[in-house]
């Protein structure tokens, strides 16, 4: 964060300053939320969340070398006192991004923010100087605690935004006023919450509306591919950028198609020209998210050779999410346990299955180990009979499904469409597929986990990695 005084960070918020001998002194360090990642000169902000109040932390963070605590009532170490933290950090957030006058670029859709935000921030990195949101920290405290990570530096600041219902968009985009802004899907991810993908497009076409106008800079990068994204060209005054695998996208596919390891490979247009492609990353849906880091690093300014390079250099920055690991013994490990949609699984199932006809002459065998997706409200128990029939219908070998009602829905798919024998299995925990699949996975497989974050599938593809390992609890 540029170097701001206690006195002015206290004027920015509205707050009151309390116990501080030196109102000139200045946080240097990171602005952080955790007393274990103070450093000198941070700021720490005091969150009373469900289980743990950071404001009983604060003596602790001041002795670890914060310069002083952002709280809502005095504490006997320096404090800016506020009405409420988090509307603070947000609005030393937008401060401080003005003052820098970076390009904000931001970023929304149903399924794979994470991935094309890791995409975008990896090639705009090697154009400028870049920050960007840390994993999925997407919500009202993740998003300004990223943006005060800028400095001076800092010519570009990717930002992830999430919605768990109609407005929030709008919030964060208040936060941080994005230039830039990216809708890549309306899927069925919290579709129970949302009510349906009408109104989840609602939610999503927030981001186009807080664009400036198009003679101001403002520019949104539309999915050419998606009818409800396509739609909210209507809905902003910004420049429209469509990306995609349609004609008319000034970013787009041609030459699709995956390696014999299950990579991505393609031609990329630009309204400049075009370049070839091959991702680090695995399955056909990343072609969509690197089309749209493509557009965005266009819209800033680089060749297209230059976003070719840097999109076949690229790797994944966040854990769980299509991270393949093999084994020594020669079976693969791919960990997208972090969550779970139809959209995102069904795309996941189709990566394993190229995975597997890749070592098809080799004699792989591809397992599903899938779980519950949550908040699918009433289209849950059809959601997740179409997965367990995607399976099928992929020639996926096996099918474990794991877990309570979501996982017998899954297999009764798979035994609707035909899996009448051992290709699919029912197991109740985490600890019971382990046990499973160390019995009968041999060299050459390939196993695929995945379910929502809730459900935590991760510690499957965790104790897999480490053979004398078990399930630790939750």
């Amino acid at each position: 964060m540029i170097a701001l005084s206690l006195a002015e960070i206290a004027e920015i918020v509205g707050g009151q300053a309390h116990d501080i001998p030196d109102p000139g002194a200045r946080i240097t360090g990171p602005v952080v939320i955790d007393s274990r990642e103070v450093r000198p000169g941070s700021l720490f902000a005091a969150f009373a969340g469900e289980r743990v109040d950071g404001h009983d932390y604060a003596e602790r963070a001041v002795a670890a070398g914060a310069t002083a605590v952002l709280a809502v009532r005095p504490l006997g170490v320096p404090a800016i006192v506020v009405d409420d933290v988090q509307a603070a950090l947000g609005a030393l957030a937008r401060t401080v991004v003005e003052r820098l006058g970076t390009d904000v670029v931001a970023l929304t859709g149903s399924a794979g923010k994470t991935s094309t935000k890791d995409l975008i921030a990896q090639v705009l990195d090697r154009h400028a100087p870049t920050v960007w949101t840390p994993g999925s920290l997407n919500n009202e405290i993740g998003l300004p605690l990223t943006a005060l990570r800028a400095t001076e530096e800092t010519r570009h600041l990717v930002l992830e935004m999430g919605a768990r219902g109609i407005g929030h968009i709008r919030y964060l985009t208040g936060l941080t006023p994005p230039r830039i802004g990216l809708v890549l899907n309306v899927g069925s991810a919290h579709i129970g919450e949302f009510g349906g993908r009408e109104q989840i497009a609602e939610a999503k076409g927030e981001m186009v509306e807080s664009l400036p106008a198009a003679e101001d800079g403002g520019v949104a990068v539309l999915n050419a591919d998606d009818p409800l994204v396509r739609a909210m060209a209507s809905r902003t005054k910004a420049r429209v950028i469509l990306f995609g695998e349609a004609d008319e996208a000034a970013v787009r596919a041609e030459n699709v198609h995956l390696t014999d390891a299950g990579r991505p490979s393609f031609t990329l247009h630009t309204p400049t020209g075009c370049s070839d492609v091959t991702l680090r990353l695995y399955g056909e849906h990343h072609v969509s998210n690197a089309l749209a880091a493509a557009a965005v690093a266009h819209e800033l300014g680089m060749p297209v050779e230059e976003i070719a390079t840097a999109l076949s250099e690229a790797g994944s920055l966040s854990r769980w999410r299509m991270e393949v690991t093999e084994r020594p013994d020669g079976v693969t490990i791919v960990n997208d346990a972090y969550n779970a949609n139809p959209e995102s699984m069904r795309a996941a199932l189709r990566a394993l299955a190229a995975m597997g006809r890749a070592g098809q002459a080799r004699g792989t065998r591809t397992w599903a180990v899938l779980g519950k997706m949550a908040e699918l409200g009433d289209a849950s128990l059809a959601e997740h009979d179409a997965v367990g029939r995607l399976a099928v219908r992929l020639n996926v070998s096996k099918l474990v499904a794991v877990g309570d009602r979501e996982a017998s829905w899954l297999q009764l798919g798979a035994y609707n469409e035909g899996s009448w024998g051992e290709e699919s299995v029912h197991v109740s925990d985490a600890q019971a597929a382990v046990d499973l699949l160390r019995r009968e996975l041999r060299p050459g497989d390939v196993v695929l986990v995945k379910a929502s974050r809730s459900v935590g599938l991760e510690q499957v593809a965790l104790a897999l990695l480490d053979t004398e390992g078990e399930v630790s609890g939750r």
